[in-house]
Parts: structure tokens; C-alpha cells; sequence
């Protein structure tokens, strides 16, 4: 007889199948319970080497067992009596065991590690979110006290001046107020919104400034409905009217300039002036402007100052999509 019987076949598969799953079962237990694979120290190396070839003694003896109870049951035929004399020797079967265990070893550290590095991942946006919105609603809590701060300040200047003038502003301010506080836990609104914000902020500043102060505007009618973060182009014009416009005797025009194309929106607002930068400013509203863009957008947006011309122009690239 030249061949393996049914009985060795499926003793030897179902025996062979069961002590693997008993001692792979066995070790990855012990290593879960007992290696700390975030810090594998000397000790967890220890403790890996005796697990290791812990599970390879244990293989070996239930491998050994299953042999002489198969022995005990039913009688070897020549053909499979000379196999396990070829296959038997003490070196080969040992040879054979540390190589399986070796080999179901790294599948498990690399199915670890991949499961490891998946729920790490998962931790890491879990966290940069709750951080992303932190530092949002910080920023977006500053914007409300740097706008009012600046708006009182005006006020105040003109209270001893103009009286009526001064109760405008303050009803003005009120509007303003009311729309920036609403906006405040939202990350995005229309532009329209946001252009009415701007007028208000005009007509407040103009009560002020007077004729010194023209503004002009140039819209992208499709632009009109695409989300921008609140307060931005407000940023914008409140830092050409303080830094700028009311710097000059003779005052001068901030231009605001809306348009898009099929990848980016594009917000630019120019005032008369120079671009001077005092030393006890600072620059809340500008860096505000940044860093909420980074949040959002990430490198996808950009923002930029600068003096082009006589004007001072300020740029802001927000993506689309």
C-alpha cells in the first residue's frame, strides 16, 4: 500500500487543526494579557521569548499525543510507518514547530500593529477634530469682543461731539451685535449674509467718518449663496476703516471685490493707504483671519496684505469644494 489511509488523513487533519487552534488560542491570550506592545521593554521581550517557545513545547507534546493516541486506535500501514520515520527525527518536527509558530507569530503582531495603527488613527482625528473646533470657537469668541471693543471706542469719541449722531451708532451697533452673537456658533453662512454685516459696519462707520469714508462694492452675483465664515469680509473692512480710512485727513475708499471661479472664491478688499503696521497693535482681527482660515481650509486657503499701488490690499482664497 502506497498511500495514506482515511483514518491517518482525517485524524492527523482534525487532531493537527485543533491543537493549532488550542495553542495559537493558548499564546495570543498570554501575549494580549501580558506583553504591553506600546512599550516593549526588556521585560516584554522576556516575557515574548518564554511565551514563544513556551507555545512551541506545548505544540510539540500535543503533537507527540495525538500520534500515540492514533497508535492506540489503529495500526500504522508501511507506507505511513516509513513516512514518519523520514519526518520524525526530534530536529525536523522541532524545526517544523518554531518555523509554524514563527510564521502565526508575525501574522499576529502584523494584524495587531495594523489593528493598533487603525484605532490610533481613529484617535488622533478624533482628537485634531475636538481640537479643530476648540480653537474655532475660540477664535470665533474673539471676534465678537475685538468688534465691540473697536465699536465703543468710536462711539465714545463721538459722544461729546454729536449726540444724535452717537444714539445712531448705538442703534446700529445693536443690529450688528444681535446678527454677530446669532452667527457666532456657526461655522459658515452665505455670503449675502455676510455682505449685509458689511453694510451695516459701513453705515456705522460713516456716521462717524462722514464723507471721508466711500465705499464701493463688486459682487459675483453666483457668489452669493456660497459659505464663508462669518465675520471674515467684516475683519476685513473694520481693519481698512480703523487702519486705514480714518488715518487720512482726507479720508479715502475701501473696495471690496467678490469673485469666483470654478475651484476657488476669491474675497479682496483694497483701502487708501499705506501699509503701516503700528507697534502697539495687535493685529487681532488679521490673525484671526488666518488662523480660521487654516481650521477650515487648511492649505486649500490663503490670506494675504499688502501695498499695491497706494492701496492697501488684502486677499483671501477660499476653496470650494
Amino acid at each position: 500500500m502506497d498511500d495514506f489511509s482515511s483514518s491517518f488523513r482525517y485524524f492527523f487533519a482534525i487532531t493537527g487543526g485543533l491543537v493549532g487552534i488550542i495553542v495559537t488560542s493558548l499564546y495570543r491570550i498570554y501575549l494580549k494579557n501580558n506583553i504591553d506592545f506600546e512599550v516593549f521593554d526588556k521585560r516584554s521581550i522576556i516575557r515574548f521569548t518564554i511565551a514563544f517557545f513556551g507555545c512551541c513545547g506545548l505544540y510539540y507534546t500535543l503533537s507527540t499525543l495525538t500520534e500515540i493516541v492514533y497508535d492506540s486506535i489503529w495500526t500504522k500501514n508501511p507506507f505511513e510507518l516509513k513516512f514518519f520515520e523520514d519526518h520524525n527525527s526530534f530536529f525536523e518536527v522541532a524545526t517544523s514547530t518554531i518555523l509554524m509558530v514563527f510564521l502565526w507569530t508575525i501574522t499576529y503582531f502584523t494584524i495587531k500593529f495594523i489593528i493598533e495603527g487603525n484605532k490610533n488613527h481613529l484617535k488622533n482625528l478624533e482628537l485634531n477634530a475636538t481640537l479643530r473646533e476648540a480653537q474655532l470657537n475660540t477664535l470665533k469668541g474673539q471676534v465678537n469682543p475685538h468688534f465691540l471693543f473697536n465699536s465703543i471706542n468710536n462711539i465714545r469719541g463721538l459722544m461729546l461731539e454729536d449726540v444724535g449722531k452717537s444714539q445712531e451708532m448705538i442703534s446700529k451697533l445693536s443690529e450688528m451685535l444681535e446678527y454677530a452673537f446669532a452667527k457666532n456658533t456657526v461655522d459658515a453662512i452665505p455670503l449675502h449674509e455676510e455682505l449685509e454685516m458689511v453694510e451695516n459696519y459701513i453705515a456705522l462707520s460713516k456716521i462717524q467718518m462722514e464723507e471721508r469714508l466711500q465705499y464701493v462694492e463688486k459682487i459675483n452675483e453666483e457668489a452669493l449663496q456660497i459659505p464663508i465664515p462669518p465675520m471674515i469680509i467684516q475683519l476685513l473692512i473694520e481693519n481698512a476703516a480703523k487702519h486705514g480710512i480714518a488715518n487720512l485727513k482726507e479720508g479715502g475708499t475701501i473696495a471690496l471685490k467678490v469673485v469666483k471661479d470654478n475651484e476657488n472664491l476669491f474675497i479682496t478688499g483694497a483701502n487708501t493707504g499705506k501699509l503701516k503696521i503700528a507697534n502697539d497693535s495687535t493685529q487681532l482681527g488679521l490673525k484671526n483671519i488666518r488662523q480660521r482660515l487654516r481650521l477650515l481650509y487648511g492649505q486649500k486657503a490663503s490670506f494675504s496684505l499688502e501695498e499695491i499701488e497706494g492701496e492697501v490690499v488684502a486677499s483671501i482664497k477660499i476653496p470650494l469644494e
